[in-house]
């Protein structure tokens, strides 16, 4: 066991001087929350998950690897949090899942502009792509 430091995929920027912010060159995304303790997505149990404030997604860390969970619109999707729940645990997927607030500190700049307030997202994981 121990301590491992790994790149976040995607989400990289050119650091603008040697001394600009923490972790690796250019990190433009959230760090690692705890982990989730229970099965909650579907990605199994003590996952832990990332705000990808720089890709519009959602970082899940399983096994080793980075599972990227894309929000494709609105475009700018900046994540303040992520938590899992089980509503109905009878329901397999679809009584499951994650959710996260969205929003920013200049909400008149994202999409679909001026007006736009903050959000909470739910997302789920189906088993497969044809799951009902």
């Amino acid at each position: 066991m121990g301590w491992h430091k790994r790149a976040f995929a995607g989400g990289h920027r050119a650091r603008a001087s040697p001394k600009a912010g923490p972790g690796s060159p250019g990190e433009g995304n959230g760090k690692l929350k705890p982990e989730i303790p229970v099965n909650t997505f579907g990605l199994g149990a003590n996952v832990p998950f990332a705000t990808g404030n720089a890709s519009e997604s959602l970082i899940a860390l399983v096994n080793g690897r980075f599972v990227v969970l894309r929000v494709p619109y609105p475009l700018g999707f900046y994540a303040k949090n992520v938590d899992g729940r089980i509503d109905d645990p009878h329901l397999g997927w679809k009584g499951r899942g994650l959710w996260t607030t969205f929003g920013s500190r200049t909400p008149w700049h994202m999409e679909p502009g001026k007006g736009t307030r903050p959000k909470v997202y739910h997302f789920q994981l189906r088993p497969n792509p044809l799951a009902r």
